[in-house]
């Protein structure tokens, strides 16, 4: 899809939702605190998710291309330590490890990814413009816990909008409903559709020109990103058309991607 970002500004962002990441965590009251947006998770368990994640991928990268993700042992790696100061320096450190693999591989070299249907390439490249937005959500979701939500910057979460609807929905997978179309418009100029067929799931940029969809969803990019995140509700957004598509999008995950 046309416009995303380029890799030098996705390292850019990564590593500055990173220390956003860091700085809610270091500012909320308790590690045992339930993230509001994984309610089974305290924001230590979330620490611990995303670092191990990180550190996951940044061996994924490095292993290059293969038809399977690299064992266990080659990331894993000790327990995320319960002290705070010594658990936000091993996110510290996981992020830098992240960095550090996208750097050393660059934009264009293959690696394992999950997406092997979507329209994201099997790339370092796409791996880095999805852990962006991995980071940038879990960032949402600290800051939420620590009391002090804030908005995706925008040039993360129009990328995000971008992201989500090529990686986690399109598919050749069928669409296993009635055919439809469904849009989804940020407040700040760009639109994208989903048309959901029997053939897949395509994500296209919207002309000025189409003709009206199915259903659709607008409002500010970061808040298209956290409502197909599933962070905050769909019926918070402006929708028009058959607001049960929405439903039926965040329930069928038929590629079961994992962080």
């Amino acid at each position: 899809m046309d416009e995303t970002l380029g890799f030098p500004d996705l390292l850019r962002l990564i590593d500055e939702r990173s220390n956003a990441f860091r700085a809610a965590v270091a500012s909320a009251p308790s590690l045992d605190g339930e993230v509001p947006t994984c309610p089974e998770w305290t924001l230590f368990d979330l620490v611990r998710h995303l670092g191990e994640g990180r550190r996951k991928w940044a061996a994924i990268v490095a292993a290059g291309p293969a038809g399977t993700p690299p064992p266990r042992s080659a990331w894993d790696v000790p327990a995320a330590p319960a002290e705070r100061e010594a658990l936000l320096d091993w996110w510290t450190a996981s992020a830098s490890q992240l960095l550090d693999a996208l750097r050393d591989s660059g934009p264009d070299r293959g690696c394992w990814s999950w997406w092997e249907t979507s329209q994201s390439p099997r790339t370092v490249g796409a791996a880095a413009r999805h852990q962006l937005q991995e980071i940038a959500v879990h960032t949402y979701d600290a800051q939420l816990t620590a009391g002090a939500p804030q908005p995706l910057p925008t040039e993360v979460a129009l990328d995000g909008v971008d992201e989500f609807l090529s990686t986690c929905c399109a598919t050749t997978s069928p669409w296993p409903h009635q055919p439809a179309t469904v849009d989804y418009q940020a407040t700040e100029g760009s639109s994208w559709r989903l048309t959901l067929s029997p053939g897949g799931v395509r994500a296209a940029r919207l002309p000025d020109t189409a003709a009206p969809a199915d259903a659709s969803l607008r409002g500010t990019a970061a808040e298209l990103v956290l409502a197909l995140h599933g962070r905050i509700p769909v019926d918070s957004l402006k929708t028009d058309g058959d607001r049960r598509l929405f439903g039926r999008l965040l329930d069928w995950d038929p590629d079961a991607p994992s962080s």
